[in-house]
């Protein structure tokens, strides 16, 4: 989305009205499409960029993508797939899930594909959102955002990066034409990306070198083909798979404990991280610059069972020297060292507590969520809704990111919440809702109190979960079911609502103060897992 305002009125009367429009198709907008049609809800739209369903496993198509979850978690608890091949799935095999989900479920005509939303601009006259896209204006009672927090590729500031002549592309931008054989390449970061792609192309290029700002630690992949009697218990035993899935989720939920409880529980895991470095690499140079200086979980822990391996390998260097420059055919790092190189890799990971998306959403007061983040952090109300942006529900919204296990879980959570907030305006002639503000302090002061004594706050490590007000606006500081049973029903009495008279017309304004709002886990003593 783009920043540039356009006022409300620029909507004309061809404006194509809905009910719900849905701003992408990833996870979260194709999940929102799907149930909105099982409520009986027929009048939305699913507004998508792109050329097809996917989102991020659409777009990032580099080679060796992968999930980091184990594919029967990472699959919509509605729609599991007892095909997976293999216990962790690759892109293209996510990819197709996704789009066989969206034709089972027969949603596709209701989206609009290569339609970028310029613009979405809360009216408070006619009390509904006016977006400007490039198919047209749209206008719609209430707005879904599904634009995923990992859709933004945010480049680097590198001094004459501009002028560089080779080949030059980001990890989420795979330039598929570019033919890597034999030529002198450098990639730029060492997150979840560029973990994957360097062990995916060590062999086939001249030479690889790889930018190393911060050491991440990795853990084994415990990856393996599904075997032909699983595949089959998946399809024909009843609860099988569902059972499998379950297990999986509470074996991952035990990590909570140590990344957002007891930091110090976390020292066996980093153990066996040190344990891969000693037995996959040889060069005690190598192990040192490998070896990060913060306590595991404070950055995303990262599965990898090639990475050290492919660092290990004699065409590749890891340079852990900052950059100074880059020339038309090379790199020059601070020490003056300049490195020759064909092709430019781009690794440096999404804008996340700054999506430009933020820029083009409008609220009442005509401010946008970019200038409101900007005043105040990123912050929201269960993750969901946003004060002073009505009838907006924000899919993996602020503190909803995870670190040890499934987001497809929690956009899930979120869904369980739309669907009851639309249940309830229906039945009670809702015409509008918007958190109240004290609601949304409230919860957000309980939130980062909870969040002091986790690891992603006390592990002695910057990372991209924090915003610059030095607050953890990114993750969820608790168990998972937590979440899910705090987002079960959608609590009116936290909003500000209009109702419609007996015309259809908004008329009262109900204001309430909300009293089930003390602290981020204040209700979540109970929940059930997908």
């Amino acid at each position: 989305m783009t920043s540039k305002p356009r006022p409300a009125s620029t909507a004309t009367q061809r404006a194509r009205h809905v009910d719900v429009a849905i701003i992408g198709s990833g996870f979260s907008g194709l999940g929102a499409a799907i149930k909105l049609k099982k409520l009986g809800t027929h009048s939305f739209i699913v507004l998508e960029r792109g050329a097809d369903v996917g989102g991020t496993w659409r777009d990032n198509t580099y080679p060796g993508a992968a999930c980091d979850v184990p594919s029967q978690l990472y699959s919509f608890s509605f729609a599991r797939n007892p095909e997976w091949s293999r216990s962790f799935s690759a892109q293209p095999e996510i990819y197709q899930y996704l789009r066989t989900v969206a034709q089972d479920a027969d949603v596709l005509d209701h989206h609009q594909f290569g339609c970028d939303v310029r613009e979405a601009r809360w009216d408070n006259a006619a009390q509904q959102w006016h977006l400007d896209t490039s198919q047209g204006h749209v206008t719609a009672r209430f707005l879904v955002s599904g634009v995923g927090a990992l859709c933004e590729p945010s480049l680097p500031s590198i001094p004459g990066i501009e002028d560089f002549e080779g080949q030059l592309f980001h990890s989420a931008r795979w330039d598929h034409s570019a033919d890597l054989a034999g030529k002198r390449v450098a990639i730029i970061g060492t997150g979840a990306s560029a973990i994957q792609i360097v062990p995916a192309i060590a062999e086939k290029v001249a030479t690889l070198d790889v930018f190393q700002r911060t050491a991440p630690w990795l853990l084994p992949r415990l990856d393996r083909p599904y075997t032909g009697i699983e595949k089959l218990a998946f399809k024909k035993v009843p609860g099988f798979q569902k059972a499998v899935r379950a297990a999986i989720y509470a074996a991952r939920e035990t990590q909570v404990v140590g990344l957002a409880k007891a930091p110090k529980l976390m020292l066996g895991l980093q153990v066996l991280a040190q344990g891969m470095i000693r037995a996959q690499i040889r060069d005690p140079e190598l192990r040192r610059k490998v070896t990060p200086d913060f306590r595991i979980g404070c950055k995303r822990m990262l599965i990898s069972n090639a990475y050290y391996p492919a660092l290990d390998r004699d065409n590749v260097d890891l340079i852990t020297d900052g950059i100074r420059e880059v020339r038309p055919g090379s790199i020059v790092t601070a020490d003056g060292t300049e490195r020759e190189i064909d092709a430019l890799i781009v690794a440096t990971g999404f804008h996340v507590t700054d999506s430009p998306m933020f820029a083009g959403i409008f609220g009442k007061d005509g401010r946008s969520l970019a200038e409101v983040f900007e005043e105040g952090g990123m912050k929201g109300y269960k993750g969901t809704t946003v004060a002073g942006f009505p009838n907006l529900f924000f899919l993996v919204g602020p503190n909803t990111g995870l670190g040890h296990t499934s987001m497809v879980y929690m956009i899930e959570s979120q869904l369980n919440y739309l669907v009851d907030a639309l249940k309830k305006i229906q039945k009670n002639n809702i015409a509008t809702f918007d958190v109240l503000p004290e609601a949304q302090d409230e919860f957000n002061a309980g939130l980062q109190k909870d969040l002091r004594g986790t690891v992603w706050m006390t592990g002695g490590c910057g990372s991209w979960y924090l915003d610059k007000h030095g607050n953890n606006t990114t993750l969820w500081p608790g168990f998972t079911f937590s979440f899910r049973n705090m987002l079960k029903r959608f609590d009116q009495q936290a909003y500000a609502i209009t109702v419609m008279d007996d015309q259809g017309l908004p008329t009262t304004h109900q204001t309430t103060t909300s009293s089930a709002t003390t602290g981020a886990l204040a209700d979540n003593s109970k929940g059930t897992h997908a």
